[in-house]
Protein backbone atom coordinates (compact mmCIF):
# COMPACT_ATOMS: atom_id res chain seq x y z
CA UNK A 1 0.00 0.00 0.00
CA UNK A 2 1.71 3.20 -1.32
CA UNK A 3 2.04 6.12 1.76
CA UNK A 4 -0.89 9.01 1.81
CA UNK A 5 0.12 11.56 0.49
CA UNK A 6 0.91 15.01 3.47
CA UNK A 7 -2.66 16.38 2.96
CA UNK A 8 -2.27 20.52 3.52
CA UNK A 9 -5.17 23.05 4.10
CA UNK A 10 -5.71 26.35 4.00
CA UNK A 11 -8.75 29.15 3.51
CA UNK A 12 -9.32 32.46 3.58
CA UNK A 13 -12.47 34.18 4.92
CA UNK A 14 -14.51 35.61 2.10
CA UNK A 15 -15.14 39.09 4.13
CA UNK A 16 -13.20 41.80 2.24
CA UNK A 17 -10.63 42.43 -0.25
CA UNK A 18 -7.37 40.27 -0.38
CA UNK A 19 -4.34 42.19 0.50
CA UNK A 20 -0.88 41.75 0.85
CA UNK A 21 -1.02 40.45 4.25
CA UNK A 22 -3.05 37.09 3.21
CA UNK A 23 -0.80 36.54 -0.03
CA UNK A 24 2.61 36.48 2.06
CA UNK A 25 1.06 34.79 5.24
CA UNK A 26 -1.16 32.18 3.38
CA UNK A 27 -1.76 32.30 -0.25
CA UNK A 28 2.24 32.18 -1.80
CA UNK A 29 3.40 29.35 0.39
CA UNK A 30 0.25 27.24 0.68
CA UNK A 31 0.54 27.88 -3.38
CA UNK A 32 4.33 27.07 -3.23
CA UNK A 33 3.55 23.79 -1.32
CA UNK A 34 1.23 22.43 -3.43
CA UNK A 35 3.70 22.09 -5.92
CA UNK A 36 5.32 19.19 -4.01
CA UNK A 37 4.89 15.64 -5.28
CA UNK A 38 4.11 14.49 -1.94
CA UNK A 39 1.34 16.89 -1.14
CA UNK A 40 -2.47 16.99 -1.56
CA UNK A 41 -3.59 20.54 -0.93
CA UNK A 42 -6.98 21.60 -0.36
CA UNK A 43 -8.10 25.44 -0.88
CA UNK A 44 -11.50 26.55 0.16
CA UNK A 45 -13.34 30.36 0.27
CA UNK A 46 -14.65 30.52 4.00
CA UNK A 47 -17.47 31.86 3.66
CA UNK A 48 -19.50 30.29 6.31
CA UNK A 49 -16.99 32.10 8.38
CA UNK A 50 -17.28 35.56 6.81
CA UNK A 51 -21.20 35.64 8.04
CA UNK A 52 -20.04 36.11 11.51
CA UNK A 53 -19.26 39.73 11.03
CA UNK A 54 -20.10 40.88 7.93
CA UNK A 55 -24.34 40.80 7.25
CA UNK A 56 -23.41 42.62 3.90
CA UNK A 57 -24.85 40.12 1.09
CA UNK A 58 -23.76 41.73 -1.52
CA UNK A 59 -19.82 41.73 0.21
CA UNK A 60 -19.80 38.32 1.37
CA UNK A 61 -20.91 37.59 -2.87
CA UNK A 62 -18.23 39.79 -3.93
CA UNK A 63 -15.05 39.35 -1.73
CA UNK A 64 -16.12 34.89 -2.52
CA UNK A 65 -15.80 36.11 -6.48
CA UNK A 66 -12.03 38.05 -5.57
CA UNK A 67 -10.72 35.60 -3.50
CA UNK A 68 -11.60 32.68 -5.86
CA UNK A 69 -9.95 34.77 -8.66
CA UNK A 70 -6.85 35.88 -6.75
CA UNK A 71 -6.13 31.83 -6.13
CA UNK A 72 -6.02 31.55 -9.50
CA UNK A 73 -3.91 34.54 -10.49
CA UNK A 74 -1.38 33.37 -7.60
CA UNK A 75 -0.71 30.18 -9.81
CA UNK A 76 -3.49 27.76 -8.19
CA UNK A 77 -4.00 24.70 -10.90
CA UNK A 78 -7.64 23.23 -9.95
CA UNK A 79 -6.82 19.99 -11.87
CA UNK A 80 -4.00 19.39 -9.17
CA UNK A 81 -5.44 20.68 -6.10
CA UNK A 82 -8.80 20.19 -3.91
CA UNK A 83 -10.72 23.47 -4.56
CA UNK A 84 -13.96 24.80 -3.18
CA UNK A 85 -16.28 27.07 -1.39
CA UNK A 86 -16.94 26.07 2.14
CA UNK A 87 -20.74 26.21 2.18
CA UNK A 88 -20.70 23.98 -0.58
CA UNK A 89 -19.90 21.32 1.51
CA UNK A 90 -22.90 20.64 3.87
CA UNK A 91 -20.76 17.71 5.55
CA UNK A 92 -18.76 20.58 7.21
CA UNK A 93 -21.73 22.42 9.36
CA UNK A 94 -23.04 18.47 10.27
CA UNK A 95 -19.38 18.23 11.20
CA UNK A 96 -19.73 21.12 13.48
CA UNK A 97 -22.34 19.87 15.70
CA UNK A 98 -20.96 16.60 16.23
CA UNK A 99 -17.62 18.33 17.47
CA UNK A 100 -19.95 21.44 19.06
CA UNK A 101 -20.76 18.00 21.49
CA UNK A 102 -17.24 16.79 22.38
CA UNK A 103 -15.99 20.41 22.45
CA UNK A 104 -15.07 21.90 26.04
CA UNK A 105 -16.81 25.04 26.68
CA UNK A 106 -14.19 26.31 28.72
CA UNK A 107 -12.02 26.13 25.99
CA UNK A 108 -14.33 28.20 23.64
CA UNK A 109 -13.58 30.80 26.98
CA UNK A 110 -10.43 30.87 26.13
CA UNK A 111 -10.19 31.38 22.25
CA UNK A 112 -8.56 35.29 21.74
CA UNK A 113 -11.41 36.52 19.57
CA UNK A 114 -13.78 35.79 21.66
CA UNK A 115 -11.59 36.93 24.98
CA UNK A 116 -10.92 40.43 23.28
CA UNK A 117 -14.30 41.06 22.72
CA UNK A 118 -15.61 40.43 25.95
CA UNK A 119 -12.36 42.39 27.35
CA UNK A 120 -13.49 45.64 25.06
CA UNK A 121 -16.95 45.27 26.54
CA UNK A 122 -15.74 45.10 29.67
CA UNK A 123 -13.41 48.17 29.41
CA UNK A 124 -16.55 50.04 27.91
CA UNK A 125 -18.60 48.84 31.20
CA UNK A 126 -21.21 46.72 29.08
CA UNK A 127 -22.03 43.18 29.71
CA UNK A 128 -19.12 40.52 29.12
CA UNK A 129 -21.27 39.24 26.08
CA UNK A 130 -22.79 42.39 24.86
CA UNK A 131 -23.13 42.09 20.72
CA UNK A 132 -20.98 38.89 21.01
CA UNK A 133 -23.00 36.77 18.18
CA UNK A 134 -22.87 32.74 18.98
CA UNK A 135 -21.47 32.59 15.72
CA UNK A 136 -18.13 34.23 17.31
CA UNK A 137 -17.90 31.93 20.03
CA UNK A 138 -18.27 28.53 17.80
CA UNK A 139 -15.64 29.98 15.37
CA UNK A 140 -12.89 27.55 16.43
CA UNK A 141 -15.20 24.75 16.48
CA UNK A 142 -16.53 25.17 12.68
CA UNK A 143 -12.71 25.92 11.50
CA UNK A 144 -12.19 22.31 13.62
CA UNK A 145 -14.27 20.89 10.99
CA UNK A 146 -13.10 22.80 8.41
CA UNK A 147 -9.31 20.95 9.21
CA UNK A 148 -10.83 17.71 10.57
CA UNK A 149 -13.31 16.68 7.71
CA UNK A 150 -10.62 16.05 5.71
CA UNK A 151 -7.89 15.35 7.97
CA UNK A 152 -5.76 17.59 6.70
CA UNK A 153 -1.84 16.51 8.07
CA UNK A 154 -0.70 20.66 8.16
CA UNK A 155 -2.48 23.89 8.12
CA UNK A 156 -0.53 27.21 7.44
CA UNK A 157 -1.24 29.90 9.43
CA UNK A 158 -0.21 33.30 10.78
CA UNK A 159 0.84 32.77 14.65
CA UNK A 160 -2.38 34.51 16.14
CA UNK A 161 -4.07 31.04 14.62
CA UNK A 162 -1.99 29.03 16.45
CA UNK A 163 -4.60 28.46 19.18
CA UNK A 164 -7.23 27.48 16.39
CA UNK A 165 -5.20 24.65 15.23
CA UNK A 166 -4.45 23.86 19.04
CA UNK A 167 -8.40 23.14 19.56
CA UNK A 168 -8.68 21.00 16.32
CA UNK A 169 -6.45 18.95 17.59
CA UNK A 170 -8.26 19.05 21.60
CA UNK A 171 -11.51 18.21 19.88
CA UNK A 172 -9.99 15.24 17.51
CA UNK A 173 -8.49 13.55 20.24
CA UNK A 174 -11.97 13.99 22.55
CA UNK A 175 -13.89 12.56 19.69
CA UNK A 176 -11.04 9.49 18.74
CA UNK A 177 -11.33 9.00 22.89
CA UNK A 178 -15.06 8.41 22.43
CA UNK A 179 -15.65 6.78 19.21
CA UNK A 180 -12.58 5.40 17.60
CA UNK A 181 -9.78 6.71 15.74
CA UNK A 182 -11.19 8.62 13.19
CA UNK A 183 -8.91 11.79 12.84
CA UNK A 184 -6.27 12.72 11.85
CA UNK A 185 -4.53 15.59 14.70
CA UNK A 186 -3.13 18.32 12.66
CA UNK A 187 -0.32 20.18 12.93
CA UNK A 188 0.43 24.00 12.19
CA UNK A 189 3.01 25.11 9.38
CA UNK A 190 4.38 28.66 9.99
CA UNK A 191 6.08 30.71 7.66
CA UNK A 192 8.57 31.61 10.13
CA UNK A 193 10.24 34.65 8.23
CA UNK A 194 6.47 36.51 7.62
CA UNK A 195 4.39 34.83 9.19
CA UNK A 196 1.84 38.06 9.78
CA UNK A 197 2.78 41.53 7.60
CA UNK A 198 2.21 44.76 9.42
CA UNK A 199 -0.45 47.18 7.81
CA UNK A 200 0.22 50.65 7.44
CA UNK A 201 0.14 51.62 10.56
CA UNK A 202 2.42 48.79 12.44
CA UNK A 203 -0.44 46.93 13.48
CA UNK A 204 -1.11 43.29 12.66
CA UNK A 205 -2.50 44.38 8.70
CA UNK A 206 -6.28 42.95 9.16
CA UNK A 207 -9.57 44.22 7.23
CA UNK A 208 -10.80 44.68 10.63
CA UNK A 209 -8.29 48.01 11.36
CA UNK A 210 -8.60 49.47 8.01
CA UNK A 211 -5.11 49.17 7.71
CA UNK A 212 -4.50 46.70 4.28
CA UNK A 213 -2.87 47.20 1.02
CA UNK A 214 -5.15 44.97 -1.49
CA UNK A 215 -3.07 42.76 -3.31
CA UNK A 216 -3.92 43.63 -7.04
CA UNK A 217 -4.84 47.47 -6.20
CA UNK A 218 -3.19 49.66 -9.71
CA UNK A 219 0.12 50.16 -9.73
CA UNK A 220 -0.37 53.93 -8.85
CA UNK A 221 -2.39 53.09 -5.75
CA UNK A 222 0.39 50.86 -4.65
CA UNK A 223 2.76 53.23 -4.25
CA UNK A 224 0.53 55.65 -2.81
CA UNK A 225 -0.29 53.16 -0.19
CA UNK A 226 3.15 51.96 0.00
CA UNK A 227 4.46 55.43 0.53
CA UNK A 228 1.90 56.03 3.50
CA UNK A 229 3.22 53.60 6.07
CA UNK A 230 4.12 55.19 9.23
CA UNK A 231 7.44 55.63 9.92
CA UNK A 232 9.59 57.39 12.42
CA UNK A 233 11.25 60.81 12.31
CA UNK A 234 14.79 60.01 11.67
CA UNK A 235 15.90 61.80 8.77
CA UNK A 236 17.86 60.66 5.68
CA UNK A 237 22.19 59.51 7.15
CA UNK A 238 20.88 58.93 10.73
CA UNK A 239 20.81 54.90 11.77
CA UNK A 240 17.81 53.29 11.34
CA UNK A 241 16.44 49.95 13.49
CA UNK A 242 15.44 47.29 10.46
CA UNK A 243 14.05 44.87 12.89
CA UNK A 244 11.48 47.42 14.40
CA UNK A 245 10.30 48.72 11.45
CA UNK A 246 7.22 47.96 9.44
CA UNK A 247 8.95 48.77 6.40
CA UNK A 248 11.48 46.48 6.62
CA UNK A 249 9.21 43.79 7.45
CA UNK A 250 7.18 44.31 4.03
CA UNK A 251 10.87 44.66 2.39
CA UNK A 252 11.60 41.49 3.67
CA UNK A 253 8.43 39.23 2.80
CA UNK A 254 9.06 40.02 -0.94
CA UNK A 255 13.00 40.10 -1.06
CA UNK A 256 15.93 37.41 -0.95
CA UNK A 257 18.25 37.11 1.50
CA UNK A 258 20.78 38.77 -0.34
CA UNK A 259 18.21 41.62 -1.13
CA UNK A 260 17.35 41.31 2.59
CA UNK A 261 20.85 41.97 3.73
CA UNK A 262 21.40 44.70 1.72
CA UNK A 263 18.23 46.96 2.80
CA UNK A 264 19.49 45.86 6.48
CA UNK A 265 22.91 47.55 5.49
CA UNK A 266 21.22 50.52 3.80
CA UNK A 267 18.94 50.65 7.38
CA UNK A 268 22.34 50.88 8.99
CA UNK A 269 23.79 53.48 6.96
CA UNK A 270 20.89 55.75 7.55
CA UNK A 271 18.97 55.30 4.27
CA UNK A 272 15.83 57.94 3.77
CA UNK A 273 12.42 56.73 4.14
CA UNK A 274 11.44 57.75 0.91
CA UNK A 275 13.95 55.97 -0.49
CA UNK A 276 13.17 52.71 1.23
CA UNK A 277 9.40 53.32 0.17
CA UNK A 278 11.13 53.52 -3.41
CA UNK A 279 12.59 50.46 -2.93
CA UNK A 280 9.98 48.72 -1.67
CA UNK A 281 7.17 49.49 -4.30
CA UNK A 282 9.95 48.38 -6.63
CA UNK A 283 10.13 45.43 -5.16
CA UNK A 284 6.39 44.52 -4.45
CA UNK A 285 5.30 45.54 -8.00
CA UNK A 286 7.92 43.67 -9.65
CA UNK A 287 5.93 40.35 -7.88
CA UNK A 288 2.52 41.49 -8.26
CA UNK A 289 2.33 43.30 -11.77
CA UNK A 290 2.14 39.67 -13.60
CA UNK A 291 -0.41 38.29 -11.09
CA UNK A 292 -2.61 41.65 -11.31
CA UNK A 293 -2.86 40.97 -15.05
CA UNK A 294 -4.15 37.67 -14.72
CA UNK A 295 -6.64 38.55 -11.80
CA UNK A 296 -7.96 41.65 -13.95
CA UNK A 297 -8.45 38.55 -16.57
CA UNK A 298 -10.33 36.13 -14.42
CA UNK A 299 -12.50 38.98 -12.53
CA UNK A 300 -13.96 39.61 -15.37
CA UNK A 301 -15.65 35.79 -16.19
CA UNK A 302 -17.19 35.37 -13.00
CA UNK A 303 -19.04 32.19 -14.65
CA UNK A 304 -16.05 30.36 -15.26
CA UNK A 305 -14.69 30.31 -11.43
CA UNK A 306 -18.16 29.32 -10.64
CA UNK A 307 -18.54 26.41 -12.36
CA UNK A 308 -14.71 25.70 -11.08
CA UNK A 309 -15.34 26.00 -7.63
CA UNK A 310 -18.88 24.04 -7.80
CA UNK A 311 -17.15 20.93 -9.93
CA UNK A 312 -14.04 20.97 -7.05
CA UNK A 313 -16.53 20.91 -4.05
CA UNK A 314 -19.05 18.17 -5.94
CA UNK A 315 -15.71 15.79 -6.60
CA UNK A 316 -14.60 16.30 -2.95
CA UNK A 317 -18.35 15.72 -1.64
CA UNK A 318 -18.24 12.45 -3.87
CA UNK A 319 -14.67 11.49 -2.99
CA UNK A 320 -13.86 12.01 0.79
CA UNK A 321 -16.96 14.51 2.26
CA UNK A 322 -19.67 12.01 2.12
CA UNK A 323 -18.54 8.71 3.13
CA UNK A 324 -16.22 10.00 5.76
CA UNK A 325 -19.02 11.76 7.10
CA UNK A 326 -21.31 8.71 7.02
CA UNK A 327 -18.44 6.71 8.66
CA UNK A 328 -18.73 9.47 11.23
CA UNK A 329 -22.64 9.43 12.05
CA UNK A 330 -22.21 5.52 12.27
CA UNK A 331 -19.43 5.95 14.77
CA UNK A 332 -21.92 8.58 17.18
CA UNK A 333 -25.02 6.46 16.61
CA UNK A 334 -26.87 8.03 14.13
CA UNK A 335 -27.84 4.51 12.40
CA UNK A 336 -30.64 3.17 10.16
CA UNK A 337 -32.95 1.54 12.37
CA UNK A 338 -33.40 -0.68 9.85
CA UNK A 339 -29.69 -2.26 10.19
CA UNK A 340 -29.45 -2.18 14.05
CA UNK A 341 -28.18 -5.53 14.96
CA UNK A 342 -29.14 -7.61 17.93
CA UNK A 343 -27.65 -7.00 20.96
CA UNK A 344 -26.15 -9.81 21.51
CA UNK A 345 -24.97 -9.72 17.95
CA UNK A 346 -23.79 -6.16 18.48
CA UNK A 347 -21.51 -7.33 21.26
CA UNK A 348 -20.08 -10.05 19.33
CA UNK A 349 -19.07 -7.42 16.54
CA UNK A 350 -17.59 -5.29 18.91
CA UNK A 351 -15.43 -8.41 20.35
CA UNK A 352 -13.63 -8.46 16.81
CA UNK A 353 -13.44 -4.62 16.25
CA UNK A 354 -9.74 -4.24 15.59
CA UNK A 355 -7.33 -2.25 17.97
CA UNK A 356 -7.14 1.21 18.48
CA UNK A 357 -4.80 3.82 20.01
CA UNK A 358 -6.59 6.39 21.88
CA UNK A 359 -4.65 9.77 22.65
CA UNK A 360 -5.74 12.26 25.87
CA UNK A 361 -4.64 15.24 28.10
CA UNK A 362 -4.43 14.42 31.60
CA UNK A 363 -4.55 16.81 34.66
CA UNK A 364 -0.94 17.54 34.58
CA UNK A 365 -0.61 18.86 31.17
CA UNK A 366 1.20 16.11 29.62
CA UNK A 367 -0.07 13.42 26.33
CA UNK A 368 -0.55 10.35 26.45
CA UNK A 369 -2.42 6.97 24.66
CA UNK A 370 -3.50 3.71 25.25
CA UNK A 371 -3.75 0.62 23.05
CA UNK A 372 -7.17 -0.54 23.24
CA UNK A 373 -8.76 -4.09 22.30
CA UNK A 374 -12.31 -3.66 22.65
CA UNK A 375 -12.89 -2.85 26.08
CA UNK A 376 -9.20 -4.20 27.26
CA UNK A 377 -6.73 -1.97 27.96
CA UNK A 378 -3.52 -3.87 26.42
CA UNK A 379 -0.87 -0.57 26.65
CA UNK A 380 -0.73 2.54 28.65
CA UNK A 381 2.03 4.73 27.59
CA UNK A 382 4.03 7.22 29.50
CA UNK A 383 3.85 10.82 29.44
CA UNK A 384 5.03 13.17 26.19
CA UNK A 385 5.49 16.81 25.99
CA UNK A 386 3.30 17.21 23.00
CA UNK A 387 0.52 15.57 21.14
CA UNK A 388 3.15 15.13 18.67
CA UNK A 389 5.40 13.44 20.18
CA UNK A 390 2.59 10.86 21.31
CA UNK A 391 1.76 11.04 17.97
CA UNK A 392 5.08 9.88 16.24
CA UNK A 393 5.60 7.45 18.58
CA UNK A 394 2.11 5.61 17.39
CA UNK A 395 2.66 5.94 14.05
CA UNK A 396 6.66 3.62 15.06
CA UNK A 397 4.47 1.01 16.86
CA UNK A 398 2.17 0.88 13.99
CA UNK A 399 4.92 0.34 11.43
CA UNK A 400 7.28 -1.77 13.75
CA UNK A 401 6.22 -2.21 16.81
CA UNK A 402 5.67 -5.83 16.49
CA UNK A 403 8.72 -6.99 15.38
CA UNK A 404 10.76 -4.64 17.69
CA UNK A 405 8.67 -4.28 20.78
CA UNK A 406 10.25 -6.19 24.40
CA UNK A 407 8.98 -6.15 27.15
CA UNK A 408 11.60 -5.81 30.03
CA UNK A 409 9.94 -7.20 33.69
CA UNK A 410 9.69 -4.32 36.27
CA UNK A 411 10.97 -1.71 33.68
CA UNK A 412 7.98 -1.35 31.06
CA UNK A 413 7.73 -2.17 27.53
CA UNK A 414 10.29 -0.54 25.01
CA UNK A 415 10.56 -0.07 21.75
CA UNK A 416 14.19 -0.55 21.16
CA UNK A 417 15.83 1.79 23.61
CA UNK A 418 12.95 3.57 23.94
CA UNK A 419 10.24 3.36 26.80
CA UNK A 420 6.68 3.26 25.41
CA UNK A 421 4.99 2.18 28.71
CA UNK A 422 3.48 -0.74 30.79
CA UNK A 423 1.22 -3.44 29.95
CA UNK A 424 -2.13 -3.23 31.50
CA UNK A 425 -2.51 -6.39 34.58
CA UNK A 426 -3.23 -9.58 33.61
CA UNK A 427 -2.12 -8.57 30.01
CA UNK A 428 0.69 -10.63 28.17
CA UNK A 429 3.43 -8.78 25.94
CA UNK A 430 2.71 -11.75 23.33
CA UNK A 431 -1.26 -10.69 23.55
CA UNK A 432 0.40 -6.97 22.80
CA UNK A 433 2.43 -7.91 19.89
CA UNK A 434 -0.04 -9.80 18.27
CA UNK A 435 -2.51 -6.63 18.61
CA UNK A 436 0.62 -4.85 16.69
CA UNK A 437 1.10 -7.10 14.01
CA UNK A 438 -2.53 -6.57 13.03
CA UNK A 439 -1.38 -2.91 12.56
CA UNK A 440 1.55 -4.03 10.67
CA UNK A 441 -0.68 -6.30 8.54
CA UNK A 442 -2.85 -3.11 7.70
CA UNK A 443 0.31 -1.08 6.23
CA UNK A 444 1.27 -4.02 4.12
Amino acid sequence: MSPRLVRVLTGITTSGTPHLGNYVGAIRPAIAASRSADVESYYFLADLHALIKVQEPARVQRSTLEIAATWLACGLEPERVRFYRQSDIPEITELTWLLTCVAGKGILNRAHAYKAAVDRNRAEGEDDDAGINAGLFMYPVLMSADILLFNADRVPVGRDQIQHIEMARDFGQRFNHLYGEHFTLPEVEIEERVATLPGLDGRKMSKSYDNTIPLFASRAELKKLIFSIITDSKAPGEPKDADGSALFQFYRAFASEDETARMRQAFAEGIAWGEAKQQLFERIDVEVAPLRERYEALIARPEVIERQLRDGAAQLRQQVATPFLRRLREAVGLRELSQAAPEAETAAEAGRAPPQFKQYRENDGRFYFKLVDGDRVLLQSVGHDSPRDAGQLIARLKREGSAELHHLAGQGVHLGQHLVGHLAEGVAVEELLEALARFAADEA
